[in-house]
């Protein structure tokens, strides 16, 4: 619950879909609770869309 501002359904799915052999959940039931149930995407600024445009440059 430290870190409740992470605690959103679309972190969740990446973290388990990226899983290659074995995804550990670790947390409370409540943590995990309220990841499932917050399907409010907030803007995350990785530059992301900056770095690939750097690639292709390249």
């Amino acid at each position: 619950m430290q870190h409740y501002m992470m605690l959103q359904r679309n972190l969740l799915y990446t973290c388990v879909t990226r899983a290659k052999k074995v995804f550990v959940l670790v947390g409370t039931k409540k943590a995990i609770g309220i990841a499932v149930s917050n399907d409010k995407i907030q803007q995350r600024n990785t530059l992301l869309a900056k770095r690939l445009a750097e690639q292709r440059a390249i």
